[in-house]
């Protein structure tokens, strides 16, 4: 029988993908993890690559091993210390992030919808008078949403 004492059991190393990260503005006091305070602007983040791809790993390995666990390793693996309560924020903040934009383009995507509809229905009523369609304010919209989608 092999002795599987405290400290011989070790997590898998994260295999590291090359994936394009961006900067992006610093919010808070403190400087998330996987990113550092950018020499060249003020205000700004950069990405460190090896960090975010190890706490990619580090998700996939909460659904099999703890909290704790997971950020230690995460720790270890990284050089860069990161508690259990820290990374759970982390990453119920990253999944609150991602629900609200799916809703978001969701909603985009029903209004986008509803003025098709809308303005297909003032065709076939034939109301040209007073029609939102007409309007300076919906060309506006409409310009914007299509050259965002593009």
């Amino acid at each position: 029988m092999t002795d599987r004492g405290i400290g011989k059991w070790i997590l898998p190393q994260p295999d590291i993908k090359k994936k394009k990260y961006i900067d992006i503005p610093k919010l808070g006091r403190t400087v998330p993890f996987g990113y550092k305070l950018s020499e060249e602007e003020d205000g700004w983040l950069t990405p460190i690559p090896s960090e975010l791809e190890a706490l990619e790993k580090a998700k996939k390995y909460l659904k099999q091993y703890s909290l704790t666990k997971v950020a230690a390793w995460l720790s270890t693996a990284t050089g860069r210390y990161i508690g259990p309560s820290s990374l759970e924020a982390r990453i119920k903040n990253e999944q609150s992030q991602k629900r609200r934009s799916t809703t978001y383009r969701l909603l985009a995507n029903r209004y986008k919808e509803a003025l098709e509809k809308a303005e297909k229905y003032e065709r076939r009523v034939g109301c040209t008078e007073d029609s939102y369609f007409a309007t300076e304010h919906y060309r506006e919209i409409r310009d914007s949403f299509y050259k965002t989608e593009k």
